[in-house]
Parts: structure tokens; sequence; C-alpha cells
């Protein structure tokens, strides 16, 4: 099966050496490449994408209502989208995460970090890495007024979890495998899988990137100092 990737990016030679790496590889290709948000959405649709790989800041439409209109689309649903930032941490990127984004990933990365990103993405598995992914979130939310996290009704959203989907909730917002969790919580992977899946449906999250961000914003978990 070839993984089929959509650029998205105003710089057209940051699109033309990506695109020369994606294709060098086997098992994907480039279908499209765009220059503002708007356009990655078209083409999205029109080249039945799998992986987007969305600028955040792009003239017009940027990356992050483009996911946004991406996540919200029926007809979208199977497409994954990975931020790219410029710098290791972007304001941006928690909106992102909570408009659909699966993950992030810096413009600087190793050749084979954004490979393994997009084959990680296609594979429907929600963090590029889940650690770094929790870490950003944290900083912001930490540096926030607390409104995110404390603001009424944000607990609230919780209440339909039941005690163990809670448990799970907080561990995969520690950026634990399912294999960790279940080893920690002395249960199987597939028995975490669904309590997973169960919280995602019930929180309305995409995947388990919003499932982290919700997990701070509500306050189940609190950012570290550190």
């Amino acid at each position: 099966m070839t993984i089929r990737v959509l650029l998205a990016d105003d710089q057209a030679l940051l699109r033309s050496a990506f695109k020369v790496l994606v294709d060098s590889e086997p098992d994907m290709e480039v279908v499209g490449e765009a220059s503002d948000g708007a356009q990655a959405v078209r083409l999205a649709k029109a080249e039945a994408a799998d992986v987007v790989l969305m600028d955040i800041r792009m003239p017009g439409t940027d990356g992050l209502a483009a996911t946004r209109m991406i996540s919200e689309d029926p007809a979208l649903s199977h497409v994954r989208v990975v931020m790219l930032t410029t710098f290791e941490v972007d304001e941006y990127v928690v909106q992102s995460l909570r408009a659909g984004a699966s993950g992030f990933l810096g413009k600087g990365a190793e050749p084979d970090e954004l490979l393994g990103a997009i084959r990680i993405a296609a594979a429907g598995e929600a963090l590029l890495s889940p650690t770094a992914t929790k870490g950003l979130i944290a900083k912001f939310l930490a540096q926030s007024d607390g409104s995110n996290s404390d603001a009424p009704g944000r607990g609230e959203r919780l209440d339909a979890l039941t005690g163990r989907e809670r448990e799970v909730l907080v561990q995969v917002a520690g950026g634990l495998s399912n294999d960790e969790i279940a080893e920690r919580l002395e249960v199987s992977p597939l028995t975490v899988k669904t309590h997973v899946n169960r919280a995602m449906a019930k929180l309305g999250a995409r995947d388990r990137a919003q499932l982290v961000v919700i997990a701070y914003e509500s306050g189940l978990v609190r950012p570290r100092a550190d």
C-alpha cells in the first residue's frame, strides 16, 4: 500500500525538498502540493490524500483553519494531518491538536524522522512523539492564566467516563503506549485499546492527541513545573 502524501507550505523550495525525500521512498508518494490552507483542503479531497504535512503559518487560510476544516469534513475522516512547525515550541501547536491534527513535527527534523512520522500517522497512530507532545501542551497550559483547566464546565466533560476510562486517560496523557498502560494497570493491551476508543468516542476526540489536550484542559492532569 502506497501512502498518499499532500504537502501544504507556502515555501516552494521547502515543498520541493520534501517532495524529493518522500518520493524517494517505495511506500509513499506526493500526490499534491498546496501553498495555502484552502488549496490543501481541496487537494486532500481531490487527491484522496492519506497524510497532509501542513505548515501552520500560511497566507490566506492558515494551517490551523485548514486542519479544522479537514477534521470536520466526514468525507476526509481518514486523512491525518501532521503539523509542521518552524520552532520547537510553536504557539499554535496546541490549537492545532484541538483542531484535529494528529501530531506535530519541527521543520528541522531529520529526514528519517519526517518519513517515520508519515508512516506512523498513516498507520492511524495519534502522536508522533507522545512525550514531546504532552510536554509541549503542558508548557503552554502552565503559561496560561489557568482558565483552560479551571473554567466552569471543563471538568464536567469527563463525567461520561467510567473510573477505569479516566485512569487510562491519565496514562495516555502521560505519553504511555497501550502496552505500557496495560503493564502498569495489569490488564491486556486489547482492554486498554477498548478503554481508549470508548473515551475518544465519549469525548468526541479524533485521536489520542486530542485526548491529551482534553486531559490537561479538564484539569484531570496538571502540568508539572519542570
